[in-house]
């Protein structure tokens, strides 16, 4: 598993650790059911009391600015002041094989923070995150290179995923039809700055699901689109899981965490309120939001 957890850097170890060892030894039935034993459960994300913290620099300059600390320097300024925000605090939980896992919450909960520190793109200030693979994170925001044409960004975002040049060309054709991208015109020889966000997140979505992932995460992803393209999306979701794959969402969609979720981890100010059985989760926080819907609906969906 890869330890995520140290500030700084990423340590990768060979075999099973400890933890994830006492994970699946815990995780096994305590009695056989009928038809035989089934075998235990193998954890994919372990995170133990992780807290991430950012660092946000004021008066005006960015950390490491050479010009900025000069100007200070010659005009005897003070230093920016720093602030802190604790974005994920003491979050514990063990995702296993085979699961879809949502993430809901408010806007600023830290949920998107979270699935960056368990990608390894955030470190940890305290605490640890185990992952068995490497973890795949698709968001909404992830760049693209606007000046190439969709179909290079295909080849280049399966290069990037590691497929080699042959299973790029036996999926391309399937990942555009997915994305939908051509329904209207002939979109995908255009260069990426044509499109419209919602077509950019399609296709985003479409070459990240054509590869088979240990850890896939999803960031607002299935907002993206007709109801159509969700659709196709929520199936791709259920064909990840029984490839023996976890996923994890994050949505601001209460139907799509339903759908395509058998768990669901509900956060708020960074703190992990519940977690357990998606009716029982959702049912607590729309009670908790008093209405039907999510506190924050998110920003409006993209044309396209």
């Amino acid at each position: 598993m890869r330890d995520g957890g140290r500030k700084g850097s990423v340590r990768v170890h060979r075999g099973r650790t400890a933890v994830a060892e006492q994970s699946a030894r815990e995780a096994a039935p305590p009695q056989s059911p009928p038809g035989g034993p089934q075998p235990p459960r193998v954890p994919t994300v372990i995170v133990d009391g992780l807290h991430v913290v950012y660092r946000v620099y004021g008066s005006g300059t960015g950390r490491g600015n050479a010009t900025a600390a000069f100007r200070r320097l010659l005009l005897r300024q003070q230093a920016p002041t720093v602030q802190t925000v604790h974005a994920v605090k003491g979050v514990t939980f063990t995702a296993y094989r085979g699961e879809a896992i949502g993430i809901i919450g408010s806007n600023g909960s830290g949920k998107s923070t979270l699935l960056k520190a368990i990608a390894g793109l955030l470190p940890a200030e305290r605490g640890r995150v185990y992952t068995d693979g490497q973890p795949s994170l698709l968001g909404v925001n992830a760049a693209l290179m606007n000046d190439l044409t969709g179909a290079t960004n295909v080849i280049l975002g399966g290069l990037a995923m590691g497929m080699s040049q042959e299973e790029i060309q036996q999926r391309y054709q399937g990942i555009v039809d997915f994305s939908g991208i051509n329904d209207k015109d002939d979109f995908i020889s255009l260069p990426m700055r044509t499109y419209s966000s919602g077509m950019a997140a399609r296709l985003r979505f479409s070459i990240a699901a054509a590869k088979n992932h240990d850890v896939l995460l999803i960031d607002e992803a299935l907002a993206t689109g007709d109801l159509a393209f969700q659709k196709r999306s929520e199936e791709r979701i259920r064909e990840l899981r029984k490839e023996a794959g976890t996923v994890f969402l994050v949505s601001h969609s209460n139907n799509a965490i339903r759908d395509t979720c058998d768990r669901v981890l509900w956060i708020e100010k960074g703190e992990l309120l519940m977690d357990g059985p998606t009716d029982d989760v959702v049912k607590a926080y729309e009670s908790h939001s008093d209405g039907p819907g999510p506190a924050d609906p998110g920003p409006p969906g993209p044309a396209g």
